[in-house]
């Protein structure tokens, strides 16, 4: 009996269809892109219950005749090429002729059609690949795709999407990146009954991103322009005070595509390796136009990889381009659209159904906090105890930073807070006891703490030498090692007002998957509205605003923590919260807390910092005299 079998065609279909339509989002590209393909210039895409239940996309495209759509959603079926030679230059979204087939292999699909010029149009039902029916119809020149039940005939694909919330989140993200790629269509997304976003259409890069980015993202950008070797760069980079926690605002078009790529990646970052932040990553929204034929895009079936054919050439166009803007070369990217467009974009909201905490107190609905009063500046020689008050009237960091505990207080000594740290004490050495840990000595040289330099060094004259310590890296330790020694206990602190975060698509569903975590961390956080995450406690000493980035940059961990061990990405999760909790350089710093820092130094406890850098550098007296020439 033969043991290889030839499997039927509709099986093969549902087969090819897992490789074109992972999700909702999936359908959304294909049809988005196929309107473009059919020349819109207007585009409604619409989804219920995560894209799952319901989508359609409508355009005002060329329509289709009656004997093309019939024969739309057979395998291979595509007006956009007809031999081999047309895939040495591709200029059109869609080509292989897949995606009409694999969508409505798992789905049921509603198709209204009609052709420009047609006294009437199409209407074709399918069911699993196969039309039910079809008959003329009147509708409006252009083409309405309507997919319903996504996957109600693959179960084992069905079971794998996500809730209702992060698919629609995905689908709303993946309609952006269009809309951003085509300045000169103006696309509108529906969302369960309520706009998401719209674009102009106008043509114009500023009002696009204006529009589909936000005023906020908008104005942290700058002016991008360049060309190498026929590959131009147009676009906007963010400024390096806009860095991001991960890359997930990171937009790259070729030839109006949008798509992935570490070269891409690269060339932008090596152009902001001088000016940003570690751990930081730039925004963009970068286009680049160049020879079809210079650029393959049949790679992948959903076509967002490509491969240059000279990837030098684009990397130092893109590199070039930006590091231009950063230097001051190019202009600051005053994206001021037209007054329609800015009052187009601006959201509009269903009274309470759609506003969030920042918008009630902003329009009158409920009194605004009063900004806090400073902290009076503790005496250098009072000790600085934790105030649990503070935690009680919704205290934040910067209000906490140095009041808390290093270490937890333990009645006996254990091997994760040693006393004995291998600290020569000199002769003329005093014993300090810790304010804070009352139940330990330290063992300290005579020390005088001469002060700061550029509110980020602390100077300490110790015997014949000058101690400089970057007081950011030392308090980073500091809270990293209180933080471990909580192991998965973090202490929180509820916050008065609780703040409203919107993260980006891919972050939300990380957020929603890994709640029991960011509880441990010591976040509290809710869905609120469609969406927006409100957040009621953040670990304690982490100040309010620091809230969006470090969950920016907690979502970038988990995602790239899948090949790492649970404890490291722990630890990795720690170092963000470490930091966001640290004093900052440039804050203005009591001298208590400059005190706590320098006995933790001393101490031999803090060497490093969590990243590995070193907290502290050592000037002798002779470097000095060598220095001013004293000796030779």
């Amino acid at each position: 009996m033969p043991m290889i079998h030839i499997l039927d065609p509709h099986v093969a279909d549902m087969i090819a269809a897992g490789e074109v339509v992972e999700r909702p989002a999936s359908v959304i590209k294909e049809l988005t892109e196929n309107a473009f393909d059919a020349g819109a210039k207007n585009i409604t895409i619409e989804l219920r219950g995560g894209g799952a239940t319901y989508i359609r996309v409508t355009d005002d495209g060329c329509g289709m005749s009656p004997e093309d759509a019939g024969v739309a959603f057979l395998r291979h079926a595509t007006s956009k090429l007809r031999d081999e030679h047309g895939l040495e230059s591709i200029a059109t979204m869609g080509f292989r002729g897949e995606a009409l087939a694999a969508i409505s292999a798992v789905s049921r699909v509603e198709l209204t059609t009609r052709r420009r010029g047609d006294e009437a149009g199409t209407r074709v039902l399918l069911e699993a690949g196969e039309i039910r029916d079809m008959l003329p119809a009147g509708c409006p020149e252009g083409t309405t795709m309507i997919v319903r039940d996504l996957f109600y005939n693959t179960p084992a694909r069905l079971k794998f999407l996500k809730s209702d919330r992060s698919e629609a989140a995905a689908c709303v993200l993946t309609a952006l990146r269009c809309a951003l790629g085509r300045p000169e269509v103006s696309v509108r997304c529906i969302r369960d009954g309520q706009e998401e976003f719209f674009s102009p259409g106008d043509g114009r890069i500023e009002s696009c991103v204006y529009a589909l980015l936000g005023r906020e993202a908008a104005s942290k950008l700058l002016l991008c322009s360049g060309e190498n070797g026929g590959v131009k760069v147009t676009g906007y980079a963010s400024s390096p005070s806009a860095g991001r926690g991960n890359r997930r605002e990171q937009y790259f078009y070729c030839n109006g595509r949008f798509i992935k790529s570490a070269l891409l990646q690269a060339a932008l970052e090596q152009a902001n390796k001088n000016t940003l932040l570690v751990g930081r990553y730039p925004a963009c929204v970068l286009y680049l136009d160049m020879s079809c034929a210079a650029v393959d895009v049949n790679v992948h079936p959903a076509k967002t990889e490509v491969k240059f054919s000279d990837e030098k050439t684009v990397f130092d166009a893109v590199y070039y381009a930006v590091l231009s803007a950063l230097s001051g070369e190019g202009r600051s990217a005053s994206v001021e659209p037209s007054a329609g467009t800015r009052q187009m974009a601006e959201p509009k909201k269903d009274f309470y159904k759609s506003m969030s905490a920042a918008d009630f107190r902003a329009n009158g609905y409920a009194a605004k906090p009063a900004a806090p009063a400073p902290r009076p500046s503790a005496p250098a020689s009072a000790p600085v105890w934790p105030r649990p008050s503070a935690l009680r009237e919704g205290g934040t960091a910067a209000q906490l930073r140095l009041d808390l505990p290093v270490r937890p207080v333990r009645e006996e000594k254990t091997p994760e807070s040693p006393v004995n740290t291998g600290f020569s004490a000199p002769a003329g050495s005093k014993i300090v006891e810790n304010p804070v840990q009352n139940v330990e000595k330290l063992s300290l040289p005579d020390h005088k703490i001469v002060g700061e330099a550029m509110k980020t060094y602390i100077i300490v004259e110790l015997g014949e030498e000058l101690l400089l310590i970057d007081k950011h890296a030392a308090h980073e330790r500091m809270n990293f090692d209180r933080l471990r020694a909580q192991e998965r206990h973090i202490m929180a602190q509820s916050l008065l007002v609780p703040v409203t975060v919107r993260p980006a698509a891919e972050d939300a569903e990380l957020i929603e998957q890994n709640g029991e975590l960011l509880g441990e961390l010591g976040f509290e956080i809710e869905p609120f509205g469609e969406r927006d995450y409100i957040v009621r406690a953040v670990p304690a000493d982490m100040d309010a605003g620091e809230i969006a980035p470090a969950l920016e940059e907690i979502c970038e961990k988990l995602r790239r923590g899948k090949s790492l061990g649970e404890q490291q990405v722990w630890d990795e999760i720690l170092h963000t919260v470490a930091c966001k909790a640290a004093i900052k350089a440039g804050w203005d710093t009591t001298e208590a807390e400059l005190e706590r820092i320098v006995e933790e130094v001393l101490s031999g406890r803090v060497k490093y910092c969590p990243h590995g850098r070193p907290v502290s550098v050592t000037l002798s007296r002779k470097d000095l005299d060598k220095m001013f020439k004293r000796i030779v």
